[in-house]
């Protein structure tokens, strides 16, 4: 059956619902990071593939705004770009309910414990409770990592219909992060298969040296997968026999516990 072409309201310009000047005031903004944190024009410029003009115009915006800062020739973000993180946190009351129950499990298990959610090919971390630094990277609330090799991520990901799982898979960059770390589809979609049977997931140093974790769903009131929770530790001290056996049963208690919650707020 042949298709009609698309009419111009089936297919609108980018200006019709796209506001062009947003979204690069977006890129730049993302521009800066911890290797980017102070930059010249012509750097951010190169960066989002702006003119040198268009990019003055966008930093002297967000400067007015209190979004940037600037020594004439360095721009820096403003601890004001929080703001816009934190809208997120606070439209989601679930992450309020969720903290006490994750200190709670800190308290008892010792491991370091991280809420996430998932964005594209990435987890995005919305919570951290801290007991020992465990990553050369500084995670934070806002932090990114990938999905397909996070405990955190394979649970998320285990969500998601077979053939969303396997679009995402066919876009996924390669990467062999430690030797344990599985590249292959067949490999990675039988350990997220596993993930969606099991009800959780272990993950045995594929993203870094010497890292282990173990993460379940948090689930709504109608049982969809919103969000993930973790346990982290180091393989020297933390095996993964105690993952299993001893942290595994009390991190399941937490994330039913928060789900719980949820279903009970939500009524």
């Amino acid at each position: 059956m042949n298709h009609n072409p698309l009419t111009p309201r089936d297919n609108p310009k980018p200006g019709d619902t796209y506001v062009q000047s947003f979204a690069r005031g977006l890129e730049v903004i993302r521009s800066f990071s911890a290797s980017s944190s102070e930059q010249t024009l012509s750097e951010v410029a190169s960066q989002t593939g702006l003119t040198r003009a268009g990019a003055r115009r966008i930093l002297l915006t967000l400067q007015t705004l209190g979004y940037v800062e600037s020594d004439d020739r360095l721009f820096r973000l403003t601890p004001k770009i929080l703001d816009l993180g934190f809208a997120y946190l606070t439209s989601m009351p679930m992450w309020d309910l969720a903290e006490p129950s994750m200190e709670s499990l800190v308290d008892k298990v010792h491991e370091s414990c991280s809420a996430a959610v998932l964005d594209g090919l990435e987890i995005v971390y919305v919570l951290r409770v801290h007991t020992h630094k465990i990553m050369s990277t500084n995670l934070a609330i806002g932090s990114r990592l990938p999905a397909f090799w996070t405990s955190l991520g394979r649970v998320l990901l285990a969500a998601l219909p077979e053939e969303e799982l396997q679009r995402r898979l066919a876009t996924l960059p390669r990467k062999q992060y430690t030797q344990y770390t599985a590249i292959d589809d067949e490999t990675l979609l039988t350990r997220i298969r596993e993930a969606r049977e099991q009800g959780w997931c272990l993950l045995n140093q594929e993203l870094e040296e010497g890292l282990t974790s173990v993460a379940a769903p948090i689930k709504d009131r109608s049982g969809t997968t919103i969000a993930a929770l973790n346990i982290s530790g180091q393989s020297n001290r933390t095996s993964m026999e105690m993952m299993k056996n001893d942290l595994l049963p009390q991190l399941l208690d937490t994330s039913h516990a928060i789900s719980r919650l949820l279903v009970t707020r939500r009524k």
